[in-house]
């Protein structure tokens, strides 16, 4: 083992290493931060995001706009006599409508009235033996 001066050299070797691998590190961060990546496409990025909101249309509003189509048209086709069911439970016949109201015939004269979006289709589909 080389001593010089009381300083042992084979320690000097591997502190001369580890400030060469230190300064080598720094260096290539430091390097790394001056060059930059070649950019991509920003489009690619969007791509995701854009594949998500398809994914989210025609599983959850495709068929939502198409349901409210379809009981908007329902209620368009409403006319007195034909018998329904309201979306809290009742069952009855149409006595009288207007734009807003329905007025249901409950049987023994009882008559209701209930606003026309609150029809939740014909009785026919709901009474019918399957």
């Amino acid at each position: 083992m080389k001593v010089m001066n009381g300083i042992n050299l084979k320690g000097i070797n591997k502190m001369n290493k580890f400030l060469m691998a230190l300064f080598l590190i720094l260096s290539n961060s430091v390097f790394a931060q001056t060059t930059q990546a070649p950019q991509s496409n920003p489009l690619f990025n969007f791509i995701p995001m854009i594949l998500l909101f398809l994914v989210f249309y025609f599983l959850m509003f495709r068929p939502q706009q198409k349901k409210m189509k379809e009981e908007q048209e329902m209620l368009s086709k409403l006319s007195k006599g034909n018998e329904v069911y309201t979306k809290s439970g009742l069952i009855g016949t149409i006595y009288g409508l207007t734009d807003k109201v329905v007025t249901l015939d409950m049987g023994d004269g009882v008559k209701i009235k209930v606003v026309r979006s609150q029809i939740g289709g014909l009785a026919d589909s709901i009474l019918k033996d399957k």
